[in-house]
């Protein structure tokens, strides 16, 4: 696990709801150091952290973005980083879609379909 290896990571899904695991990968990241910011569409705040209500509301632009969101959403969020110049995007377990991939490959975005918590070893 390395912190350091990103500058900024987006995680799209973060939750009030401490059961949901938008709230549990958001907590974790930040106690493990992560230079990380939460987006819900409903903004508010989590852990003390302001939620941003979109990518494009956070004033440094993420070098990865993790979707922690339905299948559905996560397109948007594809659209949203092509817009943004966003190349990184991790998908969650349940967030992928056949069309997002499909887009963010279009788009030249760069995609994983894994858990990032397991796969960095903070879970």
């Amino acid at each position: 696990m390395n912190p350091k290896e990103y500058s900024l990571i987006a995680v799209v899904g973060v939750s009030e709801d401490a059961s949901k695991y938008g709230h549990k990968i958001f907590r974790d990241m930040l106690n493990a150091g992560y230079p990380v910011k939460g987006v819900n569409p409903k903004g508010g705040f989590v852990l003390g952290q302001n939620l941003y209500k979109s990518l494009t509301d956070i004033e440094k632009r993420p070098d990865l973005v993790i979707t922690v969101v339905p299948p559905a959403a996560t397109e948007q969020v594809v659209e949203e980083c092509n817009k943004l110049g966003i190349k990184q995007v991790w998908l969650q377990p349940g967030s992928e879609s056949a069309a997002a991939l499909k887009k963010a490959a279009e788009y030249g975005i760069k995609t994983t379909s894994a858990c990032f918590m397991v796969a960095k070893g903070v879970w």
